[in-house]
């Protein structure tokens, strides 16, 4: 059931990243929502939960986006193996470091993304605003990281809180 939940949010996410905010001048230059999705898994569920739904997010965007494949699947998964193994040395607890969390993981999605866009051809150039747009990429993931990271923590809660309800009723 919890694996539902994750996956309408996901699609939720995605339809909003896709066909909303493009639309819109102050979000056209706004940050892959699933970011801070996987940072919220690889700090709050299991790996076995984080890994299935990094490869099905993965090869979904991998899909839609028209890049080369396997380049979300593969951003997707170093982001969460590098949170889990920053977990491992660092104590994530106040919303500052949430913050930064997040920013690494948009900064480390842009840096994969310009490294293979510019190690696939020599003819490839970088589009003229690249930097500026990971910049304020960048500003967003600060700002807004922890109250995606929150959303998500007490979506969670009130999904498992439903389910218990549920499963008392039917006892």
């Amino acid at each position: 059931m919890i694996y539902c939940f994750y996956v309408a949010m996901c699609l939720c996410l995605l339809i909003l990243q896709t066909t909303v905010f493009p639309h819109l001048p102050l979000l056209d230059s706004f940050y892959d929502l699933l970011i801070p999705f996987i940072v919220y898994l690889a700090l709050y569920r299991p790996l076995r939960e984080g890994l299935l739904l990094v490869l099905f997010l993965g090869f979904i965007m991998d899909n839609i986006s028209g890049g080369p494949f396997g380049l979300y699947l593969t951003t997707y998964c170093w982001l969460l193996i590098g949170v889990i193994g920053t977990t491992k040395f660092v104590q994530v607890g106040n919303r500052i470091l949430l913050s930064m969390v997040v920013a690494a993981g948009v900064l480390i999605e842009n840096m994969l993304f310009l490294a293979i866009f510019t190690i696939t051809g020599p003819d490839v150039n970088l589009p003229a605003g690249a930097w500026s747009t990971v910049v304020i990429e960048l500003l967003w993931a600060l700002g807004t990281g922890p109250f995606f990271l929150i959303f998500f923590k007490y979506g969670h809660g009130r999904v498992d809180h439903l389910m218990d309800a549920m499963l008392a009723r039917q006892r």
